[in-house]
C-alpha cells in the first residue's frame, strides 16, 4: 500500500505505509517504553510497536527538563531503555497489522495532564478508553489530515487513532506559521483539521476559502461563536464539531455549537454540581493522582445549564482560572470574547497579575490584526461593553499569545 501515511513539514520528511510495513516486519520490534522525542513519526511508530507486542508506554513531551521529569517521579536513565523482541509477525498487509492492534488487550499508555494551570498529573489509558470516540468505516477511508495538535497528549493521540485506523494520510502542520499551513492545506489536500480555538485564530484572517476541507473539528478550550463565523467563512464547505475531552476521560462530549447535550449512554455518568460538571470514575482512565469525591471526579470545568431535560449546557470557564480582583471575580474568557470584537484585534490572552492592594490585577496580551490597534483604541472600545473591574488594568500587544505544549492559551 504506497499510500502516504505521515508527511512532515516541519522536518521536511514523509513516509508511506508500505514502508511502515517494512518496518514492522523486520526481524527484531524495538520501541522505548518511555517516548521522549520531537520526531512525531517515531513517536507513532513505537506507539504502534508497543500496540503490538501488547505491552506498556508512556510518552513524554520532548522539552520536559530534568528537574521537570524527576518531579514527575522519572530516573532520567530510564529514558535510554528500549525494549527489542525477536518479531512474532508477518504482516502480509496492513490490514493486518490493524486487527492485531484492535486485538490488544493488555497494552496501556501513559501520558500527563497538559492543563493551563497545576501540576500535571499522569494517567493511563486502555487500547478502548482511548478510541471511545474513533470511527471507522469506509466513508473515512479518504481523509487527510491535518495534525494541529501535540502528539503526547490525549487530543493528538486521539486524532492520530481517527486517522491510523482508517489508514488516513497524517500531515503535521502544529507549529507552522499560517501561511506555511495554507500551503500543505492546498499540497495535500486536507480534508479534516482538529485544533484548539486559539490554533484557528493564529490562521486569521484567511486569505480565501479553503474547499478541500470537510471537517473542522474544535477542542480543549472553550470555542466562541465570533471564532465559528469566521471558520465557516474560511472553510466554506466544512462541517464543525465541538468536543470536551480530557485527559482522564478522553472525548465525552460533541457538538456543532457551543451547547453540548448528555446523551442517554452517559446520563448516569454526568452530573452538574454547583455549576461544576462531574465525571463518574467509570469514565475515567487510571491514575493513583486523579482525586475522587466519592465515585466522581470533579472536573474543574464550571458549565452553564441552558436546559434540565435533556440535559444541556455550555462550559463557561474553568475554576481555578477566574481572577479575583478586590473581591470582585472575573472571568477571563468573557473579557477576551469582548476584546476580539475590536476589528483590529485578532487574538487576546487575559490573566491575573499578583497586586499589593487589589490581590489581582487583569492583564492582557493582545495580538493586533491586520490593522494597528493602540492600547488607548482598545481601551476606549471596552468601556460601556465591561464593567470598570473587568478592563484590563495592563494591556500589552504581543505578536503572538503565549500557549501551552498543547496549543492552549496559557493562563
Amino acid at each position: 500500500m504506497n499510500k502516504l501515511f505521515f508527511a512532515d513539514p516541519v522536518k521536511n520528511t514523509a513516509s508511506s505505509y508500505n514502508f511502515l510495513m517494512q518496518l514492522l516486519n523486520q526481524p527484531v520490534l524495538s520501541y522505548s517504553p518511555y517516548c521522549k522525542t520531537s520526531n512525531y513519526y517515531d513517536i507513532f511508530l513505537n506507539i504502534i510497536v508497543s500496540l503490538l507486542l501488547d505491552e506498556e508506554i508512556t510518552i513524554l513531551d520532548y522539552d520536559l527538563s530534568d528537574a521537570e521529569l524527576d518531579s514527575l517521579l522519572f530516573d532520567v536513565k530510564i529514558l535510554n531503555d528500549r525494549r527489542d523482541t525477536k518479531n512474532p509477525f508477518q504482516f502480509n498487509s496492513i490490514q493486518e497489522v490493524l486487527e492485531k492492534i484492535v486485538a490488544s488487550k493488555k497494552w496501556r499508555i501513559s501520558l500527563f495532564t497538559s492543563g493551563t494551570t497545576g501540576t500535571p498529573k499522569r494517567v493511563s489509558h486502555s487500547f478502548e478508553s482511548l478510541t471511545r470516540a474513533t470511527r471507522v468505516s469506509e466513508k473515512h477511508q479518504e481523509n487527510v489530515w491535518g495534525f494541529a495538535y501535540n502528539p503526547t497528549h490525549i487530543a493528538g493521540l486521539q486524532v492520530f487513532f481517527q486517522a491510523f485506523l482508517n489508514l488516513n494520510t497524517i500531515v503535521n502542520v502544529f507549529g507552522l506559521q499560517r501561511m506555511d499551513v495554507y500551503r500543505n492545506i492546498d499540497k495535500y489536500s486536507i480534508t479534516n483539521i482538529s485544533a484548539t480555538p486559539t490554533y484557528y485564530r493564529m490562521l486569521l484572517p484567511f486569505e480565501r476559502p479553503f474547499d478541500t476541507v470537510q471537517r473542522i473539528t474544535s477542542g480543549g478550550e472553550k470555542l466562541d461563536t465570533q471564532l465559528m463565523v469566521k471558520l465557516q467563512t474560511m472553510f466554506p464547505k466544512a462541517k464543525f464539531l465541538n468536543v470536551y475531552a480530557s485527559t482522564e476521560a478522553g472525548t465525552i462530549f460533541a457538538s456543532d455549537g457551543d451547547v453540548f447535550t448528555v446523551k442517554e449512554d452517559f446520563l448516569e455518568s454526568i452530573k452538574i454540581d454547583k455549576s461544576e460538571l462531574l465525571l463518574h470514575k467509570d469514565l475515567l482512565g487510571e491514575s493513583k493522582a486523579v482525586m475522587l469525591d466519592g465515585d466522581w471526579y470533579r472536573s474543574g470545568d464550571m458549565v452553564e445549564v441552558v436546559e434540565e431535560q435533556p440535559l444541556r449546557f455550555r462550559f463557561a470557564h474553568r475554576r481555578n482560572e477566574m481572577i479575583n480582583v478586590g473581591g470582585y471575580k472575573v472571568n477571563p474568557h468573557e473579557v477576551e470574547d469582548v476584546i476580539r470584537r475590536h476589528p483590529a484585534v485578532k487574538d487576546a490572552r487575559v490573566y491575573g497579575k499578583t497586586n499589593s492592594v487589589l490581590g489581582k490585577i487583569v492583564v492582557c496580551d493582545v495580538v493586533p490584526g491586520e490593522a494597528d490597534a493602540s492600547e488607548r483604541e482598545i481601551r476606549q472600545f471596552l468601556n460601556g461593553k465591561l464593567q470598570e473591574f473587568k478592563i484590563p488594568r495592563i494591556i500589552n500587544l504581543v505578536q503572538r499569545s503565549s500557549t501551552t505544549r498543547t496549543g492552549k492559551l496559557q493562563r
